[in-house]
């Protein structure tokens, strides 16, 4: 899909890689880009910073619409595409982006894994409700979910993020297969170690330790990622991966997974000495 012209919406566009799509969209000639998050104060500041900012072509004058949205809450879901609707235009793209990390594993309690399956996943179901209708009345529309390569090899230390992650990719998979042939994209992207502060968060503020535990290659700052992404969205490629290593470490899990559980047991163990340190 030709990005040009497009109205796109991007969730959890407060910082991090939302906030560096956002910024690619504008790069491509988006013609509107819907900034949401939880945060209204963090899309609303971002708005003002490309307002004047020639690179974005003077975005946020006129091109960036930050909202506040509970990706949790389906009905305020929907009511922001009918609202984007009305105003803007028919949705083109939308960038499930908005995730949430916790850590730990079946000893945490109902709520962590409540939320996390909200946010990862059930999210994207909402959109795909509020989307689905329209888009296949105009026979397009492209759906970009964001997951993890937790959602392909695994998250060490955090299981509640692996299997909501893991969801995520299943449900991106059967979408697209369900709808590709009615005209509907969709695209999952799969980010490797990218300088976020959720990345930073799990490893005590310390970006190389987090890479280091995720594998793959270099910690990608943000833009370079978000660049990345979009131009695989433009080529309609389903998974998008930001580390073009993880093929390999996909590659030897479906090889041999039993190897790979072993290898990954070790690397949790020095994962845990270095965090130890």
């Amino acid at each position: 899909m030709d990005i040009g012209g497009r109205i796109a919406v991007v969730t959890g566009a407060g910082g991090g890689i939302g906030g560096a799509i956002v910024r690619a969209l504008l790069d491509k000639g988006a013609q509107a880009v819907v900034a949401t998050d939880v945060r209204l104060d963090a899309v609303e500041a971002m708005a003002a910073a490309l307002h004047g900012d020639a690179g974005h072509g003077g975005a946020g004058g006129g091109r960036v619409f930050p909202r506040k949205l509970d990706v949790t809450d389906e009905k305020a879901t929907k009511a922001l595409v009918d609202e984007i609707e009305d105003t803007l235009g028919p949705v083109d793209l939308f960038f499930a982006n908005a995730g949430v990390s916790g850590g730990g594993g079946p000893e945490q309690p109902d709520d962590v894994w409540t939320l996390q399956w909200n946010v990862n996943l059930m999210a994207h179901v909402h959109a795909s409700r509020a989307l689905l209708p329209g888009w296949l009345a105009r026979g397009e529309g492209h759906l970009i979910t964001t997951a993890s390569m937790a959602g392909i090899l695994t998250t060490l230390g955090d299981g509640v993020y692996a299997a909501t992650k893991h969801a995520a990719v299943g449900f991106a998979e059967w979408m697209a297969i369900t709808y590709g042939d009615r005209g509907i994209r969709v695209s999952c992207i799969c980010p490797g170690a990218v300088d976020t502060d959720m990345l930073r968060g799990g490893a005590g503020g310390d970006a190389g330790r987090a890479t280091a535990a995720i594998g793959g290659g270099e910690v990608l700052d943000a833009d370079e990622a978000a660049a990345r992404i979009v131009a695989a969205v433009e080529e309609d490629r389903f998974l998008i991966l930001t580390h073009p290593d993880m093929q390999t470490l996909m590659t030897r899990k479906a090889d041999d997974t039993d190897r790979w559980i072993r290898g990954m047991k070790r690397l949790w163990a020095r994962t845990q000495e270095l965090l130890a340190d």
